[in-house]
């Protein structure tokens, strides 16, 4: 019974994953059955494969489908590293044995192809980008491009001053609609947005 139910929540997933920009049944389900909080426009990470429970994701994050959060190390410690000696799901443990951890993926984030966040990592900042490949180890700062392995700094998306001007818009709270509107308006401000704030403030 328990498998079948499972098949029909997968089938009924799969089905909403089609509006997955947008889907408040599709959250709703990742944030009661797995524990996983996904805000709007995010995309890329409804697979409780890849994103483990406890894991908040903010708005407007962008997902490759081979990209990994990992919450956990096998028990380096202990006699074997099996996870028959820690994974509560094989039946031979009846509690955790391993340190579970948490991370938050703010607002803005890209998380590139073949790219692992490590259970060391409890957050990722707004607007950051994580590299295709990448191994990240340690939080990201907000607007960071990291890359490799381990992850570094590569470069950050603007200077300190730009940054401080995006964040007084908080766009990430607006919907598409406002992104909408300042296509008509504004372009300048969505596609570039380092010399809009510059000629707007004189920086």
């Amino acid at each position: 019974m328990k498998k079948l139910l499972n098949a029909i929540t997968g089938l009924y997933i799969k089905a909403l994953r089609k509006n997955e920009f947008e889907s408040i049944k599709l959250r709703n389900i990742f944030l009661e059955k797995y524990l996983i909080s996904v805000d709007l426009y995010s995309y890329g990470c409804f697979d409780p494969v890849r994103i483990p429970k406890n894991t908040k994701i903010g708005r407007y994050c962008s997902f490759a489908n081979t990209a990994y959060i990992f919450n956990g190390n096998h028990g380096t410690t202990f006699l074997t590293t099996h996870p028959y000696l820690y994974n509560i799901n094989l039946a031979l443990v009846n509690e955790e044995t391993i340190e579970r951890t948490a991370c938050t993926i703010e607002d803005d984030v890209w998380v590139g192809h073949n790219s692992i966040i490590l259970p060391t990592v409890s957050r990722v900042g707004r607007g950051a980008v994580i590299g295709a490949g990448a191994v990240v180890t340690k939080n990201v700062p907000p607007y960071a491009i990291v890359g490799g392995n381990p992850a570094k700094i590569i470069k950050f998306r603007f200077t300190p001053e730009i940054i401080k001007k995006i964040e007084e818009t908080e766009w990430w709270l607006k919907d598409k609609k406002w992104l909408e509107s300042r296509m008509k308006t504004s372009p300048e401000l969505l596609f570039d947005p380092g010399s809009f704030v510059l000629n707007k403030y004189n920086i």
